[in-house]
């Protein structure tokens, strides 16, 4: 695209941002930013390495001592692809519960916002639109019903062989959109210039359709 612009979605998990930004990104030709998979990042080298969530100066001292980047549709934590580590249940909660400390949150948005400012990007996750990039040229809040969401991550498990139940995903949704919503530091909300469309009976060709119509509508006549 000739003009530089930010698309930013926001939604619970499985209302399919990722999957949705990720079709739109190359589409468009530009840049997809995982937000979520970052917060998995850091969440795994927690896991990984010992540090207490409970103490604010090991987190700092571990987040100065990290690296996360994209290449390839890959994520890079220290240099090493995490793509698979990333994606269990037990990392999903550990990410919200992550998302939560200020620290961690600091640290992401800042490497968020500058990666926005050096081109055109698509990125998704909890607060994009209300906090991380809120001029954005376009935003959506993307949702689902939990039924469903839970069926589509409960689908995405059993297709990477990662044994699970439905009912095990459904609780782990349910527990995340309460903690997403509900924390003190940016919670999940829909921005009041979001657009917002609910998945639930939508194909994932729907959803590109709806958005890049409305993110091509949105730049005629200014590229």
């Amino acid at each position: 695209m000739k003009k530089t612009i930010r698309i930013a979605i926001d939604g619970p998990g499985g209302a399919g941002k990722s999957t949705i930004a990720k079709l739109i990104a190359k589409e468009l030709e530009i840049d997809y930013v995982d937000t979520g998979a970052m917060y998995r990042a850091v969440a795994y080298k927690m896991q990984e390495t010992g540090v207490d969530i409970k103490s604010e100066s090991d987190i700092y001292k571990m987040l100065s001592e990290t690296e996360i980047d994209f290449a390839d549709d890959n994520i890079m934590l220290d240099g090493k692809i995490i793509n698979d580590l990333i994606r269990t249940s037990e990392i999903s909660k550990l990410a919200s519960d992550c998302s939560a400390l200020a620290p961690v949150r600091e640290k992401l948005v800042e490497l968020q916002r500058a990666m926005g400012r050096k081109k055109s990007i698509i990125m998704d996750g909890r607060d994009i639109t209300t906090n991380v990039l809120p001029d954005a040229e376009f935003k959506f809040y993307m949702t689902a019903s939990i039924k469903e969401r839970a069926k589509r991550r409960y689908e995405e498990f059993l297709s990477k062989g990662i044994e699970t139940s439905y009912e095990k995903v459904f609780s782990d949704i349910e527990t995340r959109d309460h903690n997403d919503m509900t924390r003190t530091l940016n919670p999940l909300k829909k921005a009041e210039d979001a657009i917002e469309l609910d998945t639930t009976e939508m194909t994932i060709e729907d959803v590109c359709r709806f958005i890049i119509a409305a993110i091509q509508g949105g730049t005629d006549g200014d590229s």
